[in-house]
């Protein structure tokens, strides 16, 4: 019995610790509790940086102190309910994966650099690191689905333009190299000093530092500077349409009721197979795509770890056959 009500108290503190759900007063209250704390730690490590306010150093390492006491109590609870987190693993496994996670790395980098920050200069660099934490705050909404949805959906093409762009830095660093080198050794002394003049023409309208004063790199530079702001388009052109493409499908996924062709739709109930299984596995044991599912009303774009509760309306794709008694 005494095993059984420590469970159910695990359980629970992993619910609360996990992204809020709209009928949980105490997890949402967590979730805003948490972004404040992140903000308040944020915030200090500004007014850290201005001389003017060196006298209050105490108190903002005080309040430091404690938000990063805070954070090590959540990491701590993190740790202990991972099995939860995995329910297809349990005990150090279920606890290496979410060290080894990306939250698990942000959480850690989150605590490190409060107790190196006399040390090397990477542990101090790793407190700008606190600011992802609330990306995880914000993972369970539509918002930062889509746009993870849409820069995985596109990461080839995003990957194709970025190289093309790439290339193109390199041709014309060179390029620039060799038409103004001999005219400006010490501004054009190495083939980085051309990389920098593209990367500042190719990504930006230029800082002005370094220019060419010759004919030819001036022709060039035209050229390259047009050729610049169609290969910056092309990534941008690629992640607008992705946008439009999920925008598009989730008002469309928005009317359940009327089920998409070759789309089925079912309500989790407590005789349901997928009921607490994470969508990775329901993909990977069903076969199937889950496209979205809704809870309390609102529709939710999947993600891997998300775990399917009772009364969810799930949406997908069938590729093989699924049990019966679903």
């Amino acid at each position: 019995m005494q095993r059984l009500v420590s469970e159910k108290a695990k359980k629970r503190i992993f619910d609360i610790i996990q992204i809020g759900k709209k009928d949980d007063f105490i997890s949402r209250a967590f979730d805003i509790f948490i972004v404040a704390t992140i903000l308040v730690n944020l915030t200090i490590l500004f007014m850290e940086t201005f001389e003017q306010l060196n006298r209050y150093t105490a108190i903002f390492r005080s309040i430091e102190a404690v938000t990063v006491v805070i954070f090590c109590i959540e990491y701590i609870l993190r740790i202990w309910t991972a099995e939860y987190l995995y329910p297809d693993q349990k005990g150090i496994k279920a606890v290496l994966r979410f060290l080894l996670s990306f939250d698990g790395i942000v959480d850690l980098c989150t605590i490190l650099p409060f107790f190196f920050l006399s040390g090397f200069v990477v542990f101090r660099m790793l407190r700008v690191v606190r600011i992802f934490h609330l990306f995880r705050i914000n993972a369970y909404y539509d918002s930062f689905n889509v746009i993870t949805s849409v820069l995985y959906e596109k990461r080839n093409q995003i990957i194709s333009s970025v190289f093309i762009i790439l290339v193109l830095m390199m041709a014309s660093s060179l390029c620039m190299y060799s038409a103004e080198h001999e005219v400006q050794p010490d501004v054009f002394n190495n083939a980085f000093s051309g990389m920098w003049w593209s990367i500042s023409t190719i990504l930006t309208v230029g800082y002005g530092d370094i220019y060419p004063v010759t004919v030819l790199g001036r022709i060039m530079a035209i050229f390259i500077s047009f050729l610049g702001v169609g290969a910056v388009a092309i990534p941008t052109g690629i992640i607008s349409a992705g946008f439009v493409e999920q925008y598009t499908q989730l008002q469309g996924q928005n009317k359940v009721n009327t089920g998409f062709k070759g789309t089925v739709s079912i309500t989790v109930d407590n005789d349901s197979p997928f009921l607490n299984q994470s969508v990775q596995q329901i993909e990977s044991v069903f076969g199937i795509d889950v496209i979205a599912f809704v809870r309390k009303g609102a529709v939710i774009l999947p993600t891997d770890y998300i775990v399917i509760e009772e009364d969810d309306i799930l949406l997908y794709q069938t590729y093989k056959r699924i049990p019966t008694d679903t």
